[in-house]
């Protein structure tokens, strides 16, 4: 079953009822026909209940068959522990789960994708026969997201029941049998997926219609102009490519490719992230020198990075203060204290023109949906004044509501002048708002896109080195 909702509608205070984290004010849960109160998340365990949340509960630096029996460990006679029959069992484990991986193998150098098998395969191990799978495919490639589906088609063959949480409408369409939306905590209703069609859906999830199409592109013409940004010369390492690029006042500057082509390390490096064996770089038709993201800040260039939960805020801080953070001179009084007053008129504005959903500015980060902390995070890099803002998957893990808002925030501060590198896995995203594109393969740029040469068939060909 797929469980929809914007963010903030209640999906996960629900996960966390049905797995024992939060107990219910009201309402009852029923196992096979039978009323059970649940504990705590070892007593949902040992029902049968398991969940795989986007943030994995893995420990990187054990082997897979010691994460796929954490907490559950089997001890020998003598009470040390029997790893000798870990890893057959997890071998056996795999195996029939159809997974290839090597149970001795470290959890930390294993891909997104099969950490999250072994998130799996360690909650069959407990006998799970009620999975929930909370935006499962939203680190996976097309290819990785197709090998989870098999993976759950199996389960459901053996009679594991799931629960499927995802913002990808295709998915759901293509994975479960019914769908079930929440909307501002209320049960709105459950339906057969093949009834329902992405419009309906939407308007359950939002109470309103909500128009698919992107915001409409402004008629760019860059002849004669100078860069905001131009990059003559950026090779990251001695074994890859030499790249150049440039960037204009006002545009969306898409970067598309297949996951690994290097698309976020090029950018990275370009602001000084990553190192660089070479890296020369023009502001404004001006050699400028950019060693570290301070010197790329004190030149007017930021990011908002894809992990925002862990690079891009502080989520224990409220939103004045992640906001602020960033440019603490400008809150300042003449004493070099921070200005109460300062502060707060300034964060309200940012608050006001970036539309963020909060009772006040005092509010916790980690209290936001995912559409109001990437708000934040923009409104925190616009509070530095920033004339060039990199947006790495912007709307990743955001409902289809908030996608929308966040898509005329981007064009209506390109319409102000600003300029944005937008580094996006969702080939809609990168068509319906790009000025230009460029397609990374192989950390090399192979092709620039502009005007109707933007389209997803074309974008494929040239990251999948299909054309030349």
């Amino acid at each position: 079953m797929g469980l929809l909702g914007e963010n903030g509608a209640g999906k996960s205070t629900l996960v966390k009822i049905l797995t024992g984290v939060y107990q219910a004010d009201s309402g009852s849960i029923y196992l096979d026909g039978q009323k059970v109160q649940l504990d705590g998340p070892k007593h949902a365990r040992e029902l049968g209940i398991g969940i795989i949340f986007q943030e994995f509960s893995l420990v990187p630096y054990m082997t897979v068959a010691e994460n796929i029996f954490l907490g559950r460990e089997v001890q020998k006679f003598a009470g040390s522990l029997d790893k000798k029959e870990m890893r057959k069992r997890s071998i056996e484990l795999l195996d029939r789960l159809g997974v290839q991986l090597d149970a001795d193998g470290i959890v930390a150098e294993l891909s997104i994708a099969d950490q999250q098998f072994v998130e799996i395969a360690k909650a069959i191990a407990s006998n799970v026969r009620f999975l929930i799978l909370d935006e499962p495919t939203s680190t996976l490639t097309p290819r990785e997201t197709e090998r989870l589906f098999n993976l759950m088609r199996a389960l459901k063959k053996n009679g594991v029941g799931m629960v499927f949480i995802s913002h990808h409408m295709e998915e759901l369409s293509e994975i479960t049998d019914r769908v079930m939306v929440l909307r501002d905590g209320q049960y709105i209703g459950c339906y057969p997926t093949a009834e329902c069609t992405y419009d309906s859906l939407v308007k359950m999830m939002v109470g309103r219609e909500i128009n698919q199409s992107y915001p409409k592109k402004a008629a760019l013409s860059f002849s004669g102009s100078t860069p905001v940004l131009k990059v003559l010369r950026l090779k990251r390492t001695a074994s890859t490519p030499e790249v150049k690029f440039e960037v204009y006042k006002g545009e969306i500057l898409g970067i598309s490719g297949l996951v690994g082509a290097g698309r976020s390390e090029m950018v990275r490096a370009t602001i000084g992230a990553d190192p660089a064996v070479v890296r020369e770089i023009e502001i404004d038709g001006r050699k400028a020198i950019i060693n570290t993201p301070q010197d790329a800040l004190k030149l007017g260039i930021g990011l908002l990075p894809e992990d925002r939960k862990h690079q891009g805020l502080i989520t224990s801080f409220s939103i004045e203060h992640n906001v602020v953070l960033s440019n603490i001179k400008r809150v300042m009084n003449r004493m070099h204290m921070i200005s109460n007053g300062k502060s707060s008129d300034l964060v309200e504005r940012l608050v006001k023109e970036n539309r963020i959903k909060t009772p006040g500015i005092s509010q916790l980060v980690n209290n936001l949906s995912g559409g109001n902390q990437q708000k934040v995070v923009i409104a925190k890099w616009l509070a530095t004044d920033c004339r060039v803002l990199i947006f790495d998957e912007p709307t990743r893990g955001i409902d289809v509501g908030a996608k929308r808002e966040i898509h005329e925030l981007m064009r209506s501060l390109t319409d102000k002048g600003l300029s944005i590198i937008m580094i996006s896995s969702e080939l809609p995203e990168v068509v319906g708002m790009s000025d230009r594109v460029l397609v990374i393969r192989n950390n090399d740029i192979v092709k620039e896109l502009d005007g109707c040469e933007i389209d997803p068939e074309t974008i494929i060909a040239y990251a999948s080195g299909g054309r030349k």
